[in-house]
């Protein structure tokens, strides 16, 4: 049986059929953490820019910049995620500071992401779950997207200097895609 840590990358789960859950560790209080997840020009520094509209039916846009994330150059196979289009979802959940979900921008709702947020001490335990993916293909690099993703907000918020978001996404597929297929394995027997 595989067990969380949720102070290391690559230690997210598959909870339930198309559906990736990661916990992380990180330094409080719960309100900050809710504001990197709500405010553009913080969610911007870890994630991507766009509007987010605080209520449920509110507009969520997603502008990724993964260039402006770290100082690591994207790899060839990656130039074409460097910037995106705006991308929009919906606000579904908007209960702060504890819990926000939204339909995923870009995958015209098909799929939803929630983050939970839970105070232990003076750090949080954010818990992302993002449901309804589509193949375990899907599921890994959503999986290694969100890893490396939050790898970033916990190093902005430890104030230390970003890791490099593509060469840790690289190293989380592997593990991901690792894993993923042990538990399809183990499914189809």
């Amino acid at each position: 049986m595989f067990r969380v840590d949720p102070t290391q990358d690559g230690q997210g789960i598959v909870s339930e059929p198309a559906t990736v859950r990661i916990e992380k560790l990180l330094p409080g209080p719960v309100e900050r953490i809710w504001d990197y997840l709500t405010d553009p020009a913080k969610r911007r520094l870890w994630l991507a820019a766009g509007i987010m509209e605080p209520h449920p039916g509110g507009q969520v846009e997603h502008l990724f910049r993964h260039r402006e994330l770290s100082d690591e150059a994207a790899p060839e196979r990656y130039r074409d995620f460097e910037d995106s289009p705006a991308m929009h979802g919906e606000v579904t959940q908007w209960d702060p500071p504890r819990t926000l979900a939204y339909t995923w921008p870009g995958d015209s709702g098909a799929s939803e992401v929630t983050f939970e947020l839970f105070p232990e001490g003076r750090d949080v335990l954010l818990v992302v779950t993002h449901r309804r993916l589509g193949d375990p293909e899907t599921m890994v690099s959503v999986a290694s997207g969100w890893d490396a993703h939050l790898g970033i907000l916990a190093d902005r918020l430890a104030g230390d200097t970003p890791r490099g978001f593509w060469s840790t996404h690289a190293r989380l597929e592997e593990i991901y895609r690792d894993r993923f297929n042990k538990i399809d394995g183990e499914n189809s027997r």
